[in-house]
């Protein structure tokens, strides 16, 4: 089995900047893919950004260039610094992993529990 643990989520003004963190732990022989998701308050769940295992990212257009994605592979952690913060950004953050548990076999898909991020003056 696999645990994610993310962190960093809180209260920021408008134009302010967090960093998530989340964190894996368990069975892991590697991690092809580590994602963001988000969701707002009566809204369905959106894919925020994706990095692979060699550092390629994707990002909604939403968060272009205001948000980045990366990954610490020693250490199974994936990180969202947000900068440029904006009211709409508020949402519960929640990280989604592949995981391939042993060489050979295909990877199971993780989510966290999510980290609420408020953007409010």
């Amino acid at each position: 089995q696999v645990q994610l643990v993310e962190s960093g989520g809180g209260l920021v003004q408008p134009g302010g900047s967090l960093r998530l963190s989340c964190s894996a732990s368990g069975k892991i022989f590697s991690i092809p893919a580590m994602r963001w998701y988000r969701q707002a308050p009566g809204k369905e769940r959106e894919w925020v950004a994706t990095i692979s295992s060699g550092g390629s990212t994707d990002y909604a257009d939403s968060v272009k260039d205001r948000f980045a994605v990366s990954r610490d592979n020693a250490k199974n952690t994936v990180y969202l610094q947000m900068n440029s913060l904006k009211s709409e950004d508020t949402a519960v953050y929640y990280c989604n992993v592949d995981v391939t548990p042993r060489a050979g076999l295909s990877y199971g898909r993780y989510w966290g529990k999510g980290t609420l991020v408020t953007v409010s003056e």
